[in-house]
């Protein structure tokens, strides 16, 4: 399935993996509905994506911590379009903390921005795709969906549950023709770790090095789109983030020695 003249529904769409999807689904040939809570970003972006192609694109502001917002959010798009080929789980927001001094009320803003706000979206849309024959559902994850990682025990328990939650309505919408892909980025050279939550709930406002070391958005965008068009049901992605994985499904013990010794920034 090529994704020309699918309609793509991108949420965290104003910076990042989201900006950089949006970009190369509008010159793949693609329509994209942009959600993020900045207005203001995502206009920029509108003006970027209809320079490539008019009309490609259209903004619907969400902070999809807030059901109201979603439940209208959809309201309006399913009011717009005729369609949704495919919606992208993009919003989130990583942590920067110890779990020993981070609040539970940080876990939870953390488990609301990662894994309700997707659910919720994904539940409201989930009638309008079953109505028009099915869809696909396209959620990001984090390597540190599939291991626990030093200072990300709320973005690691949030990460880890969208896979369960996603991989459950992949086995049981499967004959309503709803596909799912369960993406598992390491690094990415993005923002998120500036825009990462503290133990105090405040952003940690700092680039990690690892971070800026990371793969590029654009690369990431491509990767993606290349395993929606393949229909993946998983994609992960990294060196030393997947060579973490095999390690601790395959020797435990050296994921464990690794893991505690390599940088959490």
């Amino acid at each position: 399935m090529k994704i020309k003249d699918k309609i793509i529904w991108i949420t965290g769409a104003s910076s990042g993996i989201g900006e950089a999807l949006s970009i190369l689904a509008v010159s793949s040939g693609a329509r994209v509905i942009l959600s993020a809570r900045s207005v203001t970003r995502l206009e920029t972006l509108k003006k970027q994506l209809e320079a490539i192609s008019p009309g490609s694109s259209s903004v619907v502001p969400l902070d999809v911590t807030k059901p109201e917002e979603i439940n209208k959010a959809v309201d309006t798009v399913t009011g717009q379009f005729e369609r949704i080929d495919i919606l992208i789980n993009n919003a989130g927001i990583s942590q920067r903390s110890l779990a020993i001094e981070t609040p539970v009320e940080v876990d939870r803003m953390i488990m609301e921005a990662d894994f309700f706000g997707a659910v919720t979206l994904t539940k409201a849309l989930l009638p309008f795709m079953i109505r028009q024959g099915g869809g696909h559902l396209v959620t990001i994850s984090s390597m540190t969906g599939l291991y626990g990682f030093p200072m990300r025990s709320g973005y690691s328990a949030a990460k880890h549950a969208l896979r369960g939650f996603f991989e459950t309505v992949a086995l049981e919408l499967w004959n309503q023709h709803i596909r799912v892909t369960l993406v598992y980025p390491g690094r990415v050279r993005t923002d998120i770790s500036i825009n990462s939550l503290t133990k105090d709930g405040k952003k940690y406002n700092l680039m990690d090095p690892g971070q800026a070391r990371g793969i590029p958005a654009k690369i990431c965008a491509k990767r993606i789109i290349k395993a929606v068009e393949k229909n993946k049901k998983e994609l992960m992605m990294g060196t030393g983030e997947t060579f973490l994985y095999y390690m601790k499904k395959y020797i435990p013990p050296v994921f464990y020695l690794i893991a505690r010794r390599t940088s959490p920034t």
